[in-house]
Order: structure tokens, then sequence, then C-alpha cells
């Protein structure tokens, strides 16, 4: 799907027409530059690759200097490939919110927040406080049995327990676009959107 590389700046409320407060996240959304097209003749596919967020030249490797010295654009910090464009994009194109100027509803992916090593009352949703039985004994937070027994004497792959949260892909599928600022390059997403302030994501259309 087409889309733009951005990145979230973090979350505000906004008024509907008939005076409800509707909270929405900010995302600030390219502009973006073409650093490479990709074909069926040599690559095996069609895709647009897309830099967003300018670096410095001493911080880019070898390989990336030529992509974007090929491409006349300056280094970028981060490259994410988009199938589906409608367009004919040149090397060097700048693709900026506009595009989004007709659409109603999009898709946000991101990296949502790390939550390090947590019990399964967060983790998984368990009870924390219920009967002290089947296994559960006398603490009130333990997740109790893990199903162990005489035959097969092991515990089965994908048991819910305690462990590593957060810091997965996400994607936040139909998400309602509320406004669009073309002049700061923001998009205003109704809702929440995976991710911490700061941090990159991708709108697809």
């Amino acid at each position: 799907m087409p889309g733009l590389i951005g990145k979230k700046i973090g979350m505000t409320s906004v008024f509907s027409a008939d005076g409800k407060n509707i909270p929405c996240t900010v995302i600030e959304a390219g502009p973006c530059v073409v650093t490479q097209i990709k074909t069926v003749e040599t690559d095996g596919y069609e895709a647009v690759q897309l830099g967003f967020a300018e670096k410095k030249e001493k911080n880019v490797t070898k390989p990336e200097a030529g992509l974007f010295k090929k491409a006349g654009v300056a280094p970028q910090y981060h490259l994410v490939e988009f199938k589906g464009f409608e367009e004919n994009f040149k090397l060097g194109d700048v693709i900026t919110v506009d595009l989004f100027a007709d659409t109603l509803w999009a898709d946000v992916i991101g990296t949502s927040k790390g939550k390090g090593f947590q019990g399964v009352v967060k983790r998984h949703g368990f009870g924390g406080v219920g009967q002290a039985t089947h296994g559960q004994h006398n603490r009130l937070r333990a997740p109790g049995s893990v199903g162990a027994c005489s035959y097969p004497a092991k515990v089965f792959k994908g048991m819910r327990m305690a462990g590593r949260m957060g810091g997965d892909r996400v994607t936040a599928q139909n998400l309602e676009i509320l406004k669009i600022i073309p002049e700061n390059n923001l998009i205003l997403i109704k809702g929440s959107v995976p991710g911490a302030k700061g941090s990159i994501v991708i709108v697809n259309k």
C-alpha cells in the first residue's frame, strides 16, 4: 500500500463539528524523498523506496552513500519500501503529506512500548486475586499450574507465562484521519497509535 514514513509527535484532542472532544495522535508524516525505484525487470517486483529524516554524511556506510549519490539526495536515516503507488515517481522526488489529502482512513505501523519482564497479570490479563486452589496455592498473582502431568510430562509450547512484554511491531488498522496540516507536515489521527513519543511510524493508505 502507498504511504509515508513519519514520527509520532504525541497526543492531543480536537473538537468535532457537533462539539465532541476527540482524542487524537499527531504524526509528522514526511516529507519523504524517493531514494530507489524497484522494477520487475531488475528486482522481480515493483516498489518505491522512500527515505525520511536527513543525517550527516559521516554516519553513512559506503553502500548507502552510493545509493544516495545515485538518487541525488541527502543521506536519510530511515528507508522503507512501499507498493501500489499510482504515480510514476523519479529518483529524488519529494512526497509530502498531501498524499493523504483525499484519504479518510489509514493503517499505522509502529513499535509498541517495551514493558520489560512482566508477570501473567499484566502480560496476559490473569485474574490475580482469585481462588487459592487448582495449583495456585497462596500466591495471589501467581499463574498456578502450568499443565505438567503424568503424560505427557512437559509444559506445552505457547503456555501463557511471565516474560518479556512489549517492543513488538504492531499494526493499528482502519484509523480515522481527522485533519491534515500541510504547512507543518502533520496528520491528526483519531485515537492512539503504537509507539512512544518520537518513535518512527509508517502510515499507509
